[in-house]
């Protein structure tokens, strides 16, 4: 057996591995020729993904060469090229109008509207400056969503409150669409879900059920899942119900549906809520989801399981789930240029993680996340329960820090607020600030070295009694990593050397720097990583002087 795999990126490892471990051949195409999968293939083809002729002509080679069995992808927006070749070809798949229709969120948005299943009202716009007129004309209120027609991670999406929001997000939507449309379409409220499913014999077969966390409004970035699902049996039943109702209007009839869904409280007659469907692609879900959490929470190996369907044969469905609970959680950074990675090595020997993925390394440049390939790496965790799994992937976020190269523009401009900055209704904004505190404007009552406590290894104490810091909800709150305020100072401290003694006090170490407005005012802004930032910058600029 044979399998032409279009991507060979990190989201397709899986499915060249659980090829191998069948005994299958492996011929794999991707645009980048250093993808992270290329040298575990047995044939490699440096081909555009978008370039149709071009993977023909590598598929027909393929076929007299090796033979060809089946055209396959995982966690890439292709899965039209995967049925156009198979079609070609005479392998097993879809139709390549439905293909396209799982791919083309216009066309996709329109099956639904003519099955009569809940999604969300949509039109299509190819300039930024029609689009208010279009969505008055169309009947659509804001708040809307804006999206590029056809691709995938969040890239170029965005909610729109107001008319100048809608213009701007479609102008930042349209470069992200390979046919210069966007799609803009209502707001739905409620908690957000992943769906992972293979479709056999015509009928669909859940395999995977996933909570979605979603941050930074008014970008829609996903922070991880959480798999299975905490939704309630109803829920969970009437999402299936109508993604199952979904994958028959867009015409899948074999192979595999990725879904993503909500639940909207405020909607359906009956008061209880109503299932929307927001997209369902021809593919199994990228997002370190069918790969890893759901075979780590499950037992069950679904990209075996797909390549089969995709081949044309029939994979064992009777294993049952053994109900164990993965989380995937992402760590980010601010803007910056990476130094260092802190953290790493005791991530990957915590307790009940799985895996530690890391985008970047030292020299990469690195931007506060507005979409879903923006995020710096992903902690992985499986646990025998929902609490401990969740816990895990957490702290072992909290322990990673992205430490940036000092005295960088990009990153004098972020903690400065200089940039792009979006305030929500709600008084939040985006980028948002990492911590809420009283004394981060106009530092009354802050000195900038704190008077000096004669006792060492105290440090917890003073920073307590900082003015300011024992104000309601201070201590209680979070940054984005999921940080305390106290445990940001004192990651700050502990890699920056910084101290709460000013330089000259008595019983201050040497070496230490001291504490300036500076630190604090990053700390507000940017957490642990603004505040080591700050630390880092001075001392360099001490060694220059």
């Amino acid at each position: 057996m044979t399998v032409f795999i279009l991507g060979a990126g990190p989201m397709q490892i899986p499915a060249i591995r659980s090829a191998h471990e069948m005994g299958w051949l492996v011929a794999a195409a991707d645009g980048n020729p250093k993808a992270a999968g290329a040298s575990l293939a047995d044939r490699f083809y440096p081909v555009d993904l978008k370039d149709l002729p071009g993977l023909e002509a590598a598929a027909l080679e393929i076929q007299a060469s090796m033979g060809l069995d089946a055209v396959f992808t995982a966690g890439t927006d292709f899965s039209a090229p995967v049925a156009w070749l198979a079609g070609r070809l005479g392998l097993p798949g879809i139709p390549y109008e439905a293909a396209l229709r799982a791919s083309d969120k216009l066309k996709m948005r329109a099956a639904f509207a003519s099955a009569g299943l809940g999604s969300p009202r949509f039109l299509a716009v190819t300039r930024a400056q029609d689009a208010l007129a279009a969505a008055r004309e169309a009947g659509l209120e804001l708040p809307l969503v804006v999206k590029p027609a056809d691709n995938m991670g969040a890239r170029g999406c965005r909610l729109a409150r107001s008319p100048a929001d809608l213009e701007a997000a479609c102008a930042s939507a349209l470069p992200y669409s390979r046919s210069g449309r966007s799609i803009v379409e209502e707001y739905l409220d409620g908690p957000e879900f992943s769906l992972d499913a293979l479709i056999v014999d015509g009928q669909v077969v859940l395999r995977g059920f996933a909570d979605r966390h979603i941050s930074f409004s008014p970008y829609f970035v996903e922070l991880g899942h959480t798999i299975p699902t905490a939704a309630s049996p109803e829920i969970v039943a009437e999402i299936l119900r109508v993604f199952g109702e979904g994958v028959k209007a867009i015409g899948l009839t074999t192979g595999a549906a990725k879904g993503d869904m909500k639940w909207c409280p405020g909607l359906g007659s009956d008061g209880r809520g109503r299932a929307m469907i927001g997209e369902i692609a021809a593919r199994l879900s990228g997002g370190y989801m069918s790969g890893w959490t759901y075979p780590y929470a499950s037992g069950l190996d679904l990209t075996t399981a797909g390549l089969l369907v995709a081949a044309g044969r029939k994979p064992d469905l009777a294993t049952p789930d053994r109900g164990w609970t993965s989380a995937e959680r992402a760590f980010i950074s601010i803007p910056g240029k990476v130094a260092a990675i802190v953290g790493l090595r005791e991530a990957e020997y915590a307790p009940w993680i799985k895996n530690v993925f890391c985008r970047v390394g030292p020299g990469d440049s690195c931007v506060f996340p507005s979409n879903n390939v923006e995020k710096c790496g992903n902690i992985i965790s499986q646990a025998p329960d929902r609490a401990t799994a969740a816990k895990a992937a957490e702290d072992a976020v909290r322990g990673i820090l992205v430490r940036l190269q000092p005295g960088r523009p990009e990153t004098e401009a972020f903690l400065a607020g200089q940039g792009e900055s979006i305030r929500n209704p709600d008084g939040s904004t985006w980028p948002p600030l990492a911590f809420a505190l009283p004394f981060a404007s106009g530092w009354k009552g802050l000195p900038a070295n704190p008077s000096p406590t004669p006792a060492r290894g105290a440090q917890e104490l003073r920073i307590l009694s900082l003015p300011g810091l024992e104000a309601p909800g201070v201590q209680g709150q979070r940054d984005w990593s999921g940080r305390t305020l106290k445990e940001s100072i004192g990651l700050a401290l502990a890699l920056g050397g910084g101290s709460l003694l000013s330089r000259d006090a008595a019983g201050a170490e040497p070496g230490l720097l001291a504490l300036s407005e500076r630190f604090w005012a990053a700390l507000a802004r940017a957490g642990a990583q603004g505040a080591l930032y700050v630390l880092d910058t001075e001392r360099a600029l001490g060694a220059g002087r």
